[in-house]
């Protein structure tokens, strides 16, 4: 007679994933509720976010992906083939992979006629992409209402990125989408860093003039000191007043060598701050690609980063705040949203004449983000002026 199989008593492993999944699902959807800063937090004090990290698929792809920079990079070396065909490329024998921004852009400005007919027609492709990208983001809820779209990331700066936005401004209106495409006011180096200051309330930063605050990306990380002047209702003259960065993709760091590295950057601004007499924040934000749930832990959507970083046994939030300590002799605290919904943030001023609002970052991959203005204090979208 077969042996009859007995399960633990903490039930098998699929058992398991399934109630891990469950307390990851509510730990995500508890984010939308809780009505203090938290990590991923939907409710902040004077706007809601409400999306970010969409993940459209087309097949098994993602559709951002088609307006990512990688994906402007392929664009341009299917011309140079076609290009080679005709035996003239203008880039010559160097690899598409190795042409930096500088150079697409020099050719465009002052490079032989076939060099800058190929970069337009790539940009040309790129905005019929993006604008494809919009159209699709458009048929969710959350997107169906918005009324400006900020594009950011490292392509937006720069005159190719320039082009791609206002290319793409203008089939929108040939479209008649009513939607206007903003490139980031900010250098996008600054914007992940500076959208920071608006993931707290303002009374948790009076007394103090300024807060650090990490962008992780793709391909760089970068950590500054984020100065401020706190007003009764909001953070006035965010700017940032020192930053690091570390392109970390060129020395194919694994995951504690770059949260290491961040740490170190840290503990070298909290110095600085002090050096420049500073009334440093006992306070770290972080932007992070992926979904994070309230708890701190991240969903999905970090499969950028270098090893593994969804697995429940690390918590970002915790390595930070115990390699770097305290600050003025207070413990640090931590906390830590959506990367592109923090340069979003960094906009805060400049959307006072729109309710709702998006971002779109472009980078290694397509960020985005949507928002909408409430009254402080409540969860209650601001009500629209009426005009008189």
């Amino acid at each position: 007679m077969a042996k009859r199989t007995t399960l633990a008593p903490d039930g098998t492993r699929r058992e398991k994933q399934l109630a891990a999944r469950r307390r990851r699902e509510l730990a995500t959807a508890l984010a939308e509720y809780v009505p203090f800063p938290c990590h991923g937090a939907r409710s902040l004090d004077s706007v809601a976010v409400t999306s970010y990290n969409v993940e459209l698929r087309q097949g098994r792809h993602f559709v951002g992906d088609r307006a990512s920079k990688t994906a402007f990079l392929e664009r341009i070396d299917e011309l140079r083939k076609a290009a080679r065909e005709r035996g003239n490329d203008p880039f010559g024998a160097a690899a598409t992979s190795d042409l930096s921004k500088k150079e697409i852009e020099r050719a465009l400005r002052h490079g032989k006629h076939e060099a800058a007919a190929l970069v337009h027609a790539a940009v040309d492709a790129h905005a019929r992409d993006l604008v494809d990208v919009i159209e699709r983001f458009r048929r969710l809820p959350a997107w169906h209402a918005i009324e400006r779209i900020v594009i950011g990331g490292g392509f937006s700066d720069g005159r190719v990125g320039g082009l791609v936005v206002a290319r793409a401004q203008g089939l929108l209106h040939e479209a008649k989408t009513r939607v206007e495409l903003r490139t980031i006011e900010r250098d996008p180096d600054e914007a992940g860093l500076a959208g920071a200051a608006h993931l707290v309330a303002p009374w948790m930063l009076e007394g103090f003039d300024a807060m650090l605050a990490v962008d992780l990306g793709g391909t760089n990380v970068r950590c500054g000191i984020v100065a401020f002047r706190p007003r009764e209702r909001r953070v006035a003259q965010v700017r940032v007043a020192a930053m690091r960065l570390w392109r970390y993709a060129d020395d194919a760091a694994s995951r504690r060598a770059l949260t290491g590295e961040i740490i170190s950057m840290l503990q070298n601004l909290v110095k600085l701050a002090k050096r420049d007499g500073r009334k440093l924040a006992p306070l770290v934000a972080i932007g992070c690609p992926g979904l994070i749930a309230y708890d701190g832990h991240i969903e999905r959507g970090a499969q950028n980063l270098p090893g593994e970083w969804h697995r429940q046994k690390f918590h970002l939030p915790t390595v930070i705040r115990n390699g770097l300590g305290d600050i003025t002799g207070r413990r640090v605290a931590v906390i830590m949203h959506n990367d592109a919904v923090v340069q979003g943030l960094s906009e805060f001023s400049r959307m006072r004449d729109v309710r709702r609002w998006g971002v779109l970052t472009i980078g290694t991959g397509l960020g985005n983000a949507t928002y909408e203005w409430r009254d402080p204090g409540t969860k209650k979208p601001a009500p629209r002026k009426r005009k008189r």
